[in-house]
């Protein structure tokens, strides 16, 4: 597996090895030894797929306790995946990296703890997996606002998004509840 550092510290792109002949191919999208060795001592306790068309933004997630670090991949189409430093005592604090995930490159992005994440489909529709570290709690879920001017995030979109209610309503930065 190749690791590739991003912009923000901890936050890491993931390239699998593939091993593919006429059959298809074959490739470890976790194996806990590997990950390790990159710096990822992760615990995952629960698998997400969401199913998404053209134009749809989901983010920018995050849960202020509870907090879930998270592996993303692409099984199905492409999309562009953000991760928002959202700890205050960062020397990131505040900035994204956004990256293109897609099926056939089949590389994942690693989001720990502490960071908001979204990600907006680009192709016709995108199936999207993603491992978390800790479980869902609703009550715990929090929501920055896609357009947030003060993170800047240049989302790769012709025209407005489609959002869910929650999203459309998200908070900006500077009054959200984040990490110390």
């Amino acid at each position: 597996m190749k690791v590739t550092p991003t912009t923000l510290a901890d936050v890491l792109f993931l390239e699998p090895r593939v091993l593919g002949d006429s059959r298809g191919f074959l490739f470890e999208s976790w194996n806990e030894r590997e990950f390790e060795r990159a710096g990822i001592g992760a615990r995952f306790v629960q698998d997400n797929h969401t199913r998404s068309e053209k134009g749809v933004l989901r983010g920018l997630h995050y849960q202020i306790r509870q907090p879930q670090g998270k592996l993303v991949r692409v099984i199905s189409g492409e999309i562009f995946d953000v991760a928002v430093d959202i700890r205050r005592s960062s020397p990131t604090f505040g900035r994204f990296e956004g990256r293109r995930l897609d099926a056939q490159s089949r590389g994942m992005l690693w989001i720990p703890p502490g960071f908001a994440h979204g990600f907006c489909v680009l192709s016709d529709f995108a199936e999207v997996l993603y491992k978390a570290t800790d479980f869902y709690a609703p009550e715990h879920e929090r929501c920055i606002v896609w357009s947030d001017p003060d993170v800047g995030i240049e989302w790769p979109l012709s025209g407005a998004p489609k959002l869910s209610a929650k999203d459309a309503a998200g908070t900006r930065l500077k009054d959200a509840d984040i990490f110390p």
